[in-house]
């Protein structure tokens, strides 16, 4: 098939796919921040929702199981205080806490975030770090505590 003929067939489907992109268009600077901000939500914003929404996720899905312990065991034995440490040991958060790392690296780069110089580190975000902590045995602990001197 002659170049042409290519052409002339693909002009004819040019009209399906839209008009062609403008001079202005194709001679402004691609760069990433530029890319970065166009159109959408930030990435950083969709992760910090899919975070809040996974951690409320597993929030109920812990008080669920810590419930159904205590109605087993009852709250204050060291039956329901042993079982529930040995579950809080085991339960992992493999899918949070690799977005949390994802969250806690690029962060201050999506957000373009300064550095203090007193410090070397990014500044504060309304008094607090940005960073996240990764979730595990003792933030279920102190979400869902063992025995009432755990809540202390």
């Amino acid at each position: 098939m002659s170049v042409e003929r290519l052409l002339a067939e693909r002009a004819v489907d040019r009209e399906l796919v839209g008009a062609p992109i403008s001079r202005r268009s194709r001679q402004t600077a691609r760069s990433l921040d530029a890319y970065l901000r166009a159109g959408g939500r930030p990435r950083w914003m969709e992760r910090l929702s899919e975070i809040e929404g996974r951690t409320a996720m597993e929030k109920r899905r812990l008080e669920r199981v810590y419930h159904t312990l205590e109605e087993e065991y009852g709250r204050g034995t060291a039956l329901f205080a042993g079982r529930w440490r040995a579950f809080a040991e085991q339960y992992r958060f493999e899918a949070i806490n690799e977005l949390i790392r994802q969250h806690n690296d690029w962060y201050p780069i999506e957000r373009d975030l300064p550095m203090d110089p007193r410090t070397r580190d990014f500044v504060l975000i309304h008094g607090r770090s940005y960073r996240r902590t990764e979730l595990g045995p003792e933030w279920i602990l102190e979400h869902f505590p063992a025995s009432p001197v755990d809540a202390d």
